[in-house]
């Protein structure tokens, strides 16, 4: 039911013949059957430790088999000792490990019967080992004499191998051993020749038997290793050793193998043993011992040696390591050979086992039983355990086949074939059964199975049958079997429905028939939609750092929700639930979040969904994005006075390519220690020629940079040491700074460290007057500027400035004029009059002074002005000296903001960038009558149904001789809009008060009231008010002006009223807002509209407070004035706001107020009145 697939479901058939399906299965235990031996033993070993001994034989079979046992291959009796436990239905039986045991040692086999035959096991070995023991015996002392051999024995008692032998002292010290002194394969000491110091009491052999647990110890040997006895030498005793050794030395003598075996042996070693040739020799000098070999193929390695080259061991022992070896011991004296004749060896393994099965009756049987080994195994046939006597078997039988023909149901047994030479048996069994049954279908009926659309269905219908059975499927109600190529049957009788689709869903029934009967059985099946998986984003590109949130969205059928579950895998690997230790990956069923991402989470990342039918995958790889490593390997080549190639290695790119390499530099003289960018080298290059300065120590290092940004510097390569040259440049930037009027001080940028391209840079300054000198003058400098004193004022000069190392000049250096120090100018303008253009502007002209009297860079002229009396009152003013600034070299300008009506004072200075010159002669003049300023309130007195009384005050400034007022009304209706205009003139200027008459009754209006002179008149000052009803003000105000609450409530109103007049009266003295626009149409202003379109300039007191605004003409347009009048005939100074007159705000009193038609000195009078 597991594979994604998809086809079309069609009700038709398939017809199946099984010829050997009952052969391929397990025979039902519900059928009768030969005995198998299922579970045996093999060699056991029965330790004396072990409470007690299982030996094995299990067995099936119907009937259910009885067992039998031989030991050493007569028949063995359970019951024959109460110490046997055996099984129930079993032929399994334990040895109780009690009293003596050993005559349990042997070899059994188990017998496993019922009436069709027997089955036999294979030889179990049942070993009883004693505990072994070395005998307690008496061994004389050994005295020998120096330089002669010597045999320890230590024969060691039978136990259960492996056997490990020691030699050891009786403080348990490893006797050392060497070429001298060694140990044999049996476990013998020997020596080649003795030294005295081998002398010792406590020669001790352990033998240890690990799989016994047990380690026995021989009586200790004593060794007594003499001087030469027949020394008659009075001499030293090394002098008699010596003697000794000479007398004693001899040419080696084989010890093993020994003499009487001859100059060669035979060894037989089993094929996948391992082969131990042994040689040990005697003699003095001690032999050495090397081993070749003679003939056969040669080893591939180099044979290994062990035992300080005595033994020859051989792993895995194969076919070619047969051959003749030969050992060869040498020493000075002479040599001895022995030769190994090495055969190999191995016990029988099969080629050819017999196979039983199920036969049918009538059929033939042929059963080959076929086996190899060296030397070539014996083959022997059994039935049911016993030899086959040829004379009585019916079928034919030779060394390696069986055959039947026409086989009956009798004829059903266990066939053994064995298989045995000097190194081992072997068995195999062939159960053949002979049966004549009707179909028995082993898979339960009704089975409901499920797949998803794509994949393929599996519907089971495992047969067992004898005759073999023909099988078929059908679907639904059709009796016709399934056929096309996407229904295939197995041989165990499953349907495969290859690409399922929903169609395919629905009832199927398989038919089982041969000649003794048929079956049948029926299988629903249920198609249910595919697994869908996708994950977003796909294949994303994170930064380094950054956090990155993979969403698995999943779609699966509703029956398969209980099954349905979803994991994560990394690079295949699976994604622990719990997240990573370090928090940073936390996994949440269909969301996958890494937090900080590095670039070890790069990788595959697939969600895998599974539910009971299917299992898909989606997968997207992560791709972290970083900078690049450092560039590595930095390496210095072509090598020149002005250049060197500098190549480098790019570091790991991190998924973003190289898009540019940065190669900076630090020097050890000037700057150690700063790095200094000095190329750029685009793409992925990684060689450049670098342009070099003279007499610098470089170093270099590059920064690789990709799209995410620039990657750590590379080390340092090793350094380059340009040599010196004369300087390529000289100083830029050279310029005369201003100073004392007598000085001249030249200037310029120095050269950076690495410009100076040698040792001992100085500057050659030269210098001559301009016009007038025609040799230059020179001075050598350090520094980076030079003072002339004694100058002429402000004269021009020719300058040079040429760079000068140790190793010669720079190029020819530019001239450069400058000027020496300026002073302030000694003349004052001359000609200065003034203009006249209205009350609060005039036009100044005069003079400019002489050019040689400006001993400087003329910066401009500065105009000052100061109001001296009021020509309305005679009163004379303190002098508040004003002054604007005119740029440049010019001859005129414009003075705003001046008091209409007044007497004023000026006069006109130059100066340049030293100070002011001396100002001119003061000039007077006047200025005319302007309009007057508002007055300074309005009241409404007294209201009426059709009339109301006004009162004013006089205006602030009246700016000339008040000729009367005019006073102004118009109604208001409910949505504010205004009515016509009505004048009223009141020609006595004294009168400050006036009654409207004719007014309509419950009116809003408004009203205003301006002061005038012969110039016009000024701004007004505005209120509006609500005339009363008819026949209702005064008896409401008889009625109630007399109670209490109402007083009350008047005065709260008039205390209101005055909180607002004074918010008001503040706000206007702010500046508040007003409608330029609308005031102009109600109340032009002569002086002002006859230069509504001047630009005004800006304007300084003392202080030379530079003007931080510009006036606007009326109309908010900025245009030309039509005396052709420009911004630049305005001086700069403090203020910078002018009114609509002309006339500058706070240049005199310092008031900043505006008036406005809507807000400026206006309030609303409010009165009760009648509904």
């Amino acid at each position: 039911m597991e594979m994604l697939l998809s086809t079309k479901g069609i009700t038709i058939c398939l017809f199946f013949f099984a010829s050997s399906l009952a052969a391929a299965i397990e025979i039902p235990l519900s059928v009768a059957q030969l005995p198998t031996i299922t579970e045996q033993s093999h060699t056991q070993v029965a330790y004396p430790f072990d409470e007690d001994f299982t030996i094995k034989c299990e067995a099936r079979g119907n009937p259910q088999p009885t067992f039998n046992w031989t030991k050493d291959g007569k028949p063995f009796d359970l019951s024959s000792d109460p110490r046997i436990v055996a099984s129930n239905n079993s032929g399994t039986f334990v040895i109780q490990n009690r009293g003596i045991i050993t005559n349990f040692q042997g070899k059994y086999r188990c017998f496993a019967s019922n009436v069709l035959g027997t089955a036999m096991s294979e030889e179990i070995e049942l070993i009883v080992p004693s505990v072994p023991k070395f005998p307690k015996e008496k061994i004389e002392p050994l005295d020998v004499e120096h330089g002669d051999s010597v045999i320890l024995h230590c024969n060691p008692p039978k136990g259960i191998p492996p056997l490990h032998i020691y030699w050891m002292n009786i403080d348990l010290q490893h006797i050392p051993q060497d070429e001298r002194v060694s140990m044999s394969l049996k476990g013998d000491l020997y020596f080649a020749n003795v030294e005295e110091n081998d002398s010792r009491s406590d020669y001790c052999c352990f033998a240890a038997f690990p799989r016994l647990r047990t380690i026995v110890q021989k009586m200790p040997m004593t060794l007594k290793v003499s001087r030469f006895k027949h020394a008659n030498d009075s001499g030293s005793p090394n002098a008699a050793v010596t003697k000794a050794n000479f007398i004693k030395e001899r040419k080696p003598k084989l010890l093993i193998p020994p003499e009487t075996a001859g100059s060669s042996s035979s060894v037989t070693v089993i094929k996948g043993g391992v082969l131990l040739l042994e040689c040990i020799a005697e003699g003095l000098p001690t032999p050495h011992l090397s081993w070749v070999k003679v003939t056969g193929n040669l080893p591939k390695d180099e044979p290994e040696t062990e035992n300080f080259g005595k033994i020859l061991k051989i792993d895995q022992v194969t076919a070619t390591d047969e051959g003749t070896y030969q050992c060869t011991a040498s020493n000075p004296m002479g040599r001895v050979k022995h030769e190994f004749h090495v055969h190999v060896e191995e016990p029988p393994r099969w080629i050819k086992e017999p196979e039983g099965g199920v036969y049918s009756v009538g059929t033939n049987l042929v059963l080959l039983c076929e086996a190899i080994g060296n030397p070539e195994p014996t083959i022997q046939w059994k039935l049911n355990g016993m030899p086959i006597d040829s004379r009585t078997f019916r079928g034919r039988i030779s060394a390696r086949e069986i055959s039947l023909t026409n086989l009956q149901l009798q004829d059903s047994a266990v066939y053994q074939c064995e298989a045995s030479n000097k190194h081992g048996t072997i068995l195999a069994s062939a159960n053949v059964n002979v049966l004549n049954i009707a179909p028995l279908i082993l898979t339960s009926d009704g089975e409901n199975y499920a797949t998803v659309v794509g994949y393929s269905a599996f519907l089971h219908c495992e047969i067992f049958a004898s005759p073999a059975a023909d099988i078929r499927w059908t679907k639904d109600d059709s009796i016709e079997p399934l056929s096309t190529l996407r229904y295939e049957l197995n041989k165990n009788g499953t349907l495969e429905i290859k690409e399922t689709k929903k169609e395919d869903s629905g009832s199927y029934a398989c038919w089982a028939a041969n000649s003794v009967g048929k079956r049948a059985i029926t299988a629903n099946l249920d198609i249910r939609d595919a697994t869908k998986l996708v994950v977003t984003p796909k294949n994303p590109r994170v930064l380094k750092s950054h956090s990155i949130l993979l969403k698995c969205q999943s779609e699966y059928d509703s029956h398969l929700k209980h099954s349905f579950k979803l994991s994560w895998r990394k690079d295949g690997d699976e994604l622990p639930v719990n997240s990573t230790e370090d928090g940073r990956v936390i996994l949440d069923r269909d969301t996958l979040f890494i937090s900080s991402v590095t670039q070890e989470d790069q990788g595959v990342y697939t969600c895998v969904a599974r539910t009971s039918l299917d299992s898909v995958t989606a997968k997207s790889q992560l791709v972290v994005l970083d900078v690049p490593d450092p560039p590595e390997d930095l390496l210095l080549s072509e090598n020149q006075n002005r250049s060197v190639r500098l190549s480098w290695k790019a570091g790991a790119s991190h998924n973003s390519p190289i898009n540019e390499s940065i190669i900076e530099f630090e020097e050890n003289r000037w700057e150690p220690g700063r790095w200094q960018e000095l190329a750029r080298v685009l793409g992925n290059d990684t060689t450049t020629l670098l342009s070099l300065a003279p007499y610098v120590n470089y170093q270099f290092r590059v920064v690789s940079v990709n799209a995410v940004g620039r990657s750590q510097p590379s080390k340092p390569s090793l350094r380059y040491a340009t040599p010196p040259a004369a300087p390529d440049k000289n100083p830029e930037n050279i310029r005369v700074e201003a100073s004392e009027p007598n000085e001249m001080v030249m200037k310029w940028e120095p050269l950076k460290p690495v410009e100076r391209n040698g040792p001992g840079l100085e500057y050659k300054v030269s210098w001559r007057q301009r016009g007038v000198e025609a040799d230059w003058n020179e001075e050598m400098v350090k520094k980076h500027s030079l003072t002339l004193r004694n100058t002429p004022t402000f004269v021009p000069y020719e300058i040079k400035v040429q760079a000068v190392n140790n190793l010669g000049s720079g190029p020819e250096p530019n001239v450069t004029i400058g000027y020496s120090g300026e002073d302030v100018p000694d003349a004052a303008p001359s000609g200065v009059s003034v203009d006249i253009v209205n009350s609060t502007l005039v036009k100044v002209f005069w003079f400019g002074i002489p050019r040689d009297r400006v001993r400087g860079h003329l910066g401009g002229y500065k105009v000052s002005w100061w109001k001296t009396k009021s020509m309305l009152d005679g009163k004379r003013h303190h002098p508040e000296k004003h002054f604007l600034t005119f740029v440049g070299d010019r001859n005129y300008g414009m003075i705003p903001g001046l008091e209409p009506f007044s007497e004023f004072r000026l006069t006109v200075l130059a100066y340049n960038a030293k100070g002011d010159g001396p100002e001119s002669s003061p000039v007077v003049f006047e200025t005319p009558e302007g309009v007057p300023e508002q007055p300074r309130f309005l009241r409404i007195l007294n209201f009426d149904k059709d009339s109301v009384t006004l009162s004013w005050g006089l205006p602030k400034k009246a700016n000339g001789h008040l000729t009367g007022y005019i006073l102004q009304y118009q109604m208001i209706n409910e949505t504010h809009e205004i009515g016509p205009l009505n004048d009223v003139s009141v020609t006595n200027r004294s009168m400050l008060s006036w009654k409207l008459s004719g007014l309509s009754s419950s009116t809003k209006y408004k009203f205003y009231v301006k002061a005038c002179t012969v110039k016009g008149c000024g701004k007004p000052v505005t209120e509006e008010g609500l005339t009363m009803a008819q026949g209702t003000y005064a008896g409401i105000y008889d009625g109630i002006s007399t109670q209490g609450w109402f007083i009350g409530l008047m005065c709260a109103i008039a205390l209101l009223t005055l909180l607002l007049l004074t918010i008001c009266f503040v706000r206007r003295n702010k500046g508040g807002k007003y409608s330029v626009k609308e005031k102009e149409d109600l109340h032009p202003d002569p002086e002002a509209q006859s230069i509504k379109d001047e630009i005004f300039g800006e304007y300084s007191d003392s202080d030379e407070k530079p003007l931080k605004g510009s006036l606007r003409s009326i109309n908010g347009d900025i245009k030309a004035t039509e005396s052709a009048d420009s911004l630049v005939d305005y001086g700069e100074g403090e203020h910078g706001m002018f009114n609509e007159d002309g006339s500058f705000i706070g240049a005199y009193s310092g008031s900043k107020e505006k008036g406005s038609v809507e807000s400026t000195g206006s309030s609303t009078a409010t009165f009760p009145l009648h509904a």
